[in-house]
């Protein structure tokens, strides 16, 4: 966009606003960059304070789907929406739905998914109104719960850190902390559990805490996320909403390792710089949590989960990849995945130029 939102040059593309009136619907639809592909990225249904939080939400995280979807090796670009309320209390068919023939709008530059605060099921609503939605039930046709592979691929990416660290994958005996034990959070622990770990949680939700320790009686439970981030852990794992990483708490933080699935941890740029600086190795999120956007744009080519499965296991050699970049070129990981990111989005998007007749 030449003028920004607001008055800022965000860089984005489009900046798509959203409301119907008699369905409560207001949302956001960012889109940063299509050079790769249409836009995919899910939905996210949370309660903002104002209009103006949900747009810094979807503009940050737009950006940071263009970028995932890049490093994952996939022709698709980067897009997110947001919708603004309360999915407790606003959520309906006429709105989801509503929602969707936004989306239809569009005519394809962006494909949905889920996010924080919608489904499988929601996305099998909005599917009503429009083609472009993924991580639709299995009944529909669609991939299910994105969350599955999201978690493995966190999996992966910190078995990739520990490779690089301290010489094995293997995480048997490492004390791991995960922030977070919601949809990605529960599957990840179970993977750790099984992988021989020593797993501390933290959540806000009482019944997130409740679930995962009835599943997994051997975890250990601490009060609060800030608890967690002063912990004695060898990798900490964020894996709830973003800005975890901030001027406060980094300095704070004992893991060598960081490695979770939530999005946009680094409050802001100079937080990967602050990281390198203490010695901690940071694997950038839009890296490690891209499982769950490899398993919904599958069924863009007809769903088969083995497929998505090892697409998502590569996700350990990209780690390797951007770490020795890192190390090669003196830059944090962050950086170097940038440059990753980035390099394709160019090179591949520069093909548009070659004209087909």
């Amino acid at each position: 966009m030449t003028d920004g939102v607001f008055g800022r040059d965000t860089g984005h593309e489009q900046v798509v606003f959203c409301h119907d009136k008699a369905s409560g619907l207001k949302a956001i639809i960012g889109l940063y960059s299509t050079a790769l592909g249409p836009g995919l990225g899910g939905t996210r249904f949370y309660p903002y304070r104002s209009e103006a939080d949900a747009l810094d939400d979807v503009l940050a995280l737009s950006k940071g789907m263009a970028y995932k979807n890049a490093l994952a090796g996939l022709d698709l670009g980067g897009g997110k929406a947001v919708i603004i309320g309360d999915p407790a209390t606003l959520k309906s068919e006429a709105l989801l739905r509503a929602y969707g023939r936004f989306v239809e709008s569009l005519n394809g530059r962006y494909i949905t998914a889920c996010d924080v605060g919608t489904y499988v099921q929601d996305m099998d609503v909005v599917a009503r109104e429009t083609r472009f939605v993924t991580g639709r039930s299995p009944e529909d046709g669609g991939a299910g719960d994105s969350s599955v592979l999201t978690a493995f691929g966190v999996f992966q990416g910190m078995r990739a850190s520990a490779d690089h660290l301290w010489g094995s994958p293997d995480l048997a005996g490492r004390r791991v902390g995960v922030a977070g034990v919601g949809k990605v959070g529960h599957l990840l622990v179970g993977h750790l559990v099984e992988a021989g770990a020593r797993v501390v949680i933290s959540d806000v939700s009482a019944a997130a805490i409740e679930r995962t320790v009835a599943k997994h009686p051997e975890v250990e439970v601490v009060g609060s996320g800030d608890e967690l981030i002063r912990a004695e852990l060898d990798v900490f794992a964020p894996c709830a909403l973003g800005g975890a990483l901030n001027d406060e708490t980094v300095p704070e933080l004992r893991a060598k390792i960081v490695c979770g699935a939530a999005n946009n941890q680094l409050a802001h740029p100079g937080i990967d710089k602050l990281l390198d600086d203490r010695g901690i190795l940071f694997a950038p999120d839009y890296l490690v949590n891209a499982g769950g956007v490899i398993q919904v744009s599958d069924e863009l080519h007809g769903f088969d989960f083995a497929r998505a499965k090892r697409k998502t296991a590569r996700i350990f050699d990209t780690t390797k990849s951007v770490f020795q970049l890192a190390e090669a070129e003196g830059v944090p990981a962050a950086t170097a995945a940038d440059r990753l990111a980035e390099r394709r989005m160019t090179e591949i998007g520069a093909l548009r130029a070659i004209h087909l007749g």
